[in-house]
């Protein structure tokens, strides 16, 4: 078992961290705002996103593509300006969410489904974990052009996915069905054979930011827990990292692919979250990187 150091603090609330041209890029939900950030802190604020960023990709042509949570939309930024590349408002329950971008340009986009916040004052956290749990949602592919379709239905608030490096398979966490699922990808992006990777409800936690390491194994952060776990398929966990505060994102990075960076906060709360700038970057080294 591992510990993190501190590498930023003072965010509202990070998530979807990728490591990019040299830096950890990562979504402030409440600063609305896309940063950049080296291994010795120094941080860019390089792109506003007025609706709320999260998920961060790019296109082939080095386009950044951000999720725009309560616009429902994906925007693109291509270096100057900031575009609506698809518009998911038909599609999504609530707000939009994390994605990942695969090597054709296919983004895949996840979304909470239903009101959250309305529905734990409602239920509480018995009501999402047990009677009358969370309403299923769809997951969305945004084709390069931006055309929008649903690639699978009946998901439990699709969240943090991967691509393995060949891009047939596309890995996703369930992050209220304490689960995540795989399907093989085909060539026109059509998505069969849907199976369970991990189920990680005996552990009680809750996959949400994710991400894949040149083993197959996938770290897992989990949002009911101050850790980040290393899962493989089937479940078994290889490896714990603790953190500060429950985790929310991860991502492998550095110039060896061996940080393990970690979004964490103390809880994911939006009022609270706007308010105050205690959220955090952390870090441990690894041994397997990135794949």
């Amino acid at each position: 078992m591992a510990e993190t150091a501190v590498l930023r603090s003072g965010l509202h609330f990070g998530e979807a961290p990728r490591w990019h041209d040299g830096r950890l890029w990562y979504s402030d939900f409440y600063d609305h705002a896309v940063h950049a950030c080296t291994l010795d802190g120094d941080d860019e604020r390089l792109v506003e996103v007025p609706g709320q960023p999260s998920g961060l990709g790019w296109l082939p042509d080095g386009s950044l593509v951000v999720s725009s949570m309560t616009d429902r939309t994906v925007m693109r930024h291509d270096g100057v300006a900031l575009t609506v590349h698809a518009d998911l408002s038909a599609y999504a329950g609530w707000w939009v969410n994390d994605l990942v971008v695969d090597g054709r340009g296919r983004a895949w986009v996840g979304n909470f489904g239903f009101d959250l916040d309305a529905f734990l004052a409602e239920h509480g956290v018995d009501g999402i974990l047990g009677d009358p749990g969370p309403p299923a949602t769809v997951l969305c592919r945004v084709d390069p052009d931006g055309t929008v379709t649903v690639a699978a239905e009946d998901m439990v608030f699709p969240n943090g996915s991967v691509v393995t490096p060949d891009g047939r398979t596309l890995v996703v966490a369930e992050t209220l069905a304490l689960r995540v699922s795989a399907f093989t990808v085909a060539d026109d992006g059509t998505l069969t054979d849907r199976r369970v990777w991990a189920d990680l409800a005996h552990r009680l936690v809750a996959p949400d930011g994710i991400c894949l390491d040149a083993e197959g194994a996938i770290w897992v952060a989990n949002a009911m827990g101050h850790e980040c776990l290393r899962v493989a398929e089937g479940g078994a966990v290889l490896e714990t990292v603790t953190t500060s505060q429950p985790a929310f994102a991860c991502a492998l990075g550095g110039p060896e692919g061996r940080h393990l960076f970690v979004m964490t906060a103390p809880d994911p709360t939006p009022d609270a979250r706007r308010r105050a700038s205690e959220a955090r970057i952390e870090v441990a080294g690894v041994d397997v990187p990135g794949a």
